[in-house]
């Protein structure tokens, strides 16, 4: 075994515990405020703020992930490198998108519903208030997805057709052509 692959071995656990430490402070310090606060000032009220939360979600995850699709290491590395701090934007965009929507999730057991949990802002204050917002951001998040895919399978088609083709042959002699060679010259 080498000592990268007992490196790498070492950095998988801190790596995890780094990436969720954004989650966990979400949710400590302001998803509280957040949803106690925003959500009725937001136009539309929290309905329409789940809504909007929903619709970020492919959009979020586009732009941390188209990036990453341009990177090839093999090709150029600081290159893939500057792909990859490229993405690191929508990375932290999804860490907010996803802390606001975990902050809506109630304990799974009703005894673990404490008085925080009833608090403004609150999970359990967010599902008595908004009964319904699971059901508002997941249409948005499916609507917004479609509209994206469409509009992605649009903007290919309409690459693919405007490109010029190199694979086709060159025009045959037609009758009408003189040297029968079809707007071909033959060889001087």
């Amino acid at each position: 075994m080498r000592i990268g692959d007992r490196l790498f071995g070492c950095m998988v656990l801190p790596g995890f515990v780094v990436l969720l430490t954004p989650l966990v402070l979400y949710d400590m310090y302001w998803a509280h405020d957040f949803w106690g606060e925003v959500a009725p000032a937001w136009p539309g009220g929290g309905y329409a703020l789940a809504a909007t939360v929903g619709a970020l979600v492919p959009l979020v995850f586009l732009v941390w992930v188209f990036p990453l699709t341009r990177m090839n290491w093999k090709k150029s590395k600081p290159r893939s490198l500057a792909w990859a701090v490229a993405s690191l934007p929508g990375l932290a965009a999804g860490y907010l998108v996803s802390g606001v929507i975990s902050s809506t999730w109630r304990p799974k057991r009703r005894r673990d519903w404490d008085s925080d949990c009833y608090s403004e802002g609150g999970p359990c204050w967010v599902h008595v208030h908004y009964p319904w917002l699971w059901a508002v951001g997941l249409v948005a998040t499916l609507a917004a997805a479609g509209l994206l895919i469409t509009l992605l399978v649009g903007l290919s088609r309409r690459a693919s057709a405007t490109a010029p083709s190199t694979s086709e042959p060159e025009a045959g002699p037609t009758p009408r052509s003189p040297t029968g060679t079809g707007d071909r010259h033959p060889p001087a």
